[in-house]
């Protein structure tokens, strides 16, 4: 989920990453940035899948970004091949991998804790 919302908070905020003319063209891009960003987060999967630490977040926070900022960098090159997905420039790829990790860190610290059977 957070994914999704980093991806289209990238996408509507960064004025170095052109989606598409029209609106199903953006929806579709969208959708091919979140698919890719999302399959390559799960096959190296980094990140906390509960809430962490204040330490162990900002660890996870940078590896996490690292990691956003290759796909981003692997997006700007396949997005014109499978999509309208057009993205300009290193500043760009680094500021969306801060805000699809940010959405991802952000998603992952409030969403609701499982119950044990302590509780």
């Amino acid at each position: 989920m957070g994914i999704v919302a980093g991806t289209a908070l990238a996408g509507a905020l960064l004025p170095g990453i052109t989606l598409g003319p029209e609106t199903a063209d953006a929806v579709l891009a969208v959708l091919v940035a979140s698919v890719v960003l999302a399959v390559l987060t799960q096959l190296v999967f980094i990140g906390p899948s509960g809430r962490v630490p204040l330490p162990a977040l900002a660890a996870f926070g940078l590896a996490g970004f690292v990691q956003d900022a290759l796909i981003w960098w692997l997006l700007s090159w396949l997005g014109p091949k499978f999509s309208t997905l057009h993205i300009e420039g290193f500043t760009t790829i680094l500021l969306a991998a801060l805000c699809t990790r940010g959405g991802v860190l952000l998603i992952s610290q409030l969403s609701p804790q499982p119950r044990t059977a302590e509780d």
